[in-house]
């Protein structure tokens, strides 16, 4: 087994109920994919595969994770609730799944790393923009330099406008709204040109 010594380091610095959970996870990995390589990613153990990842996990104050790195493909039924990897936080061996099943997986991830597909990517439906609110479409009227440059700005900047005003709970809100919107189109400006880079 190559081992990386950083992640040594890394496992003698974790809590004692993460060490068995880490150690063992390393194992398996090393006793499945024979020339699996060891590194650090974004801080935490991770090992590849030809430079593909296969998986990384990570160790916190009270609760280890695991990430298959294209694990929505090895366990596409299965989600992790809180967020934390496929298997969700993990406290103690018992958390990890039954030997045969985690061999699975590893076995699985060498597979998906070692084909030339790229992952699966979800289809994301684009939004579709807000209706424009009639006191809004009313004061663009009446302005139409605001006008014009709604019209030929990106789809992301008037929706922040469209929202921006439909959210407001109140009339006064709104209105108020509508007036600094109207001011800042007919300068050319996006709704929070204030906090973007020049």
């Amino acid at each position: 087994m190559a081992s990386d010594p950083r992640i040594d380091a890394y496992l003698n610095r974790k809590a004692e109920f993460a060490r068995p959970i880490l150690a063992h996870v390393r194992e398996r990995v090393h006793a499945v994919v024979p020339g699996v390589e060891e590194t650090l990613k974004w801080g935490a153990p991770a090992f590849t595969l030809d430079g593909k990842i296969l998986l990384i996990m990570a160790a916190f104050k009270a609760h280890a994770a695991l990430n298959f790195w294209r694990g929505q493909e090895l366990r596409a039924d299965e989600a992790s609730v809180d967020g934390m990897g496929q298997f969700g936080k993990l406290r103690s061996l018992n958390d990890l799944p039954p030997a045969e099943e985690l061999d699975r997986l590893i076995r699985e991830a060498a597979e998906l790393a070692r084909s030339a597909s790229a992952p699966r990517k979800l289809k994301q439906v684009p939004k579709a923009e807000p209706v424009m609110p009639p006191d809004f479409a009313a004061a663009l009227a009446l302005a139409p330099a605001a006008a014009t440059y709604l019209d030929s700005a990106s789809p992301s900047c008037r929706r922040e406008y469209l929202e921006w005003i439909y959210s407001a709970k109140r009339d006064e809100t709104r209105a108020k709204r509508i007036a600094t919107a109207i001011v800042q189109l007919c300068d050319g400006k996006a709704l929070n040109w204030k906090y973007q880079r020049s």
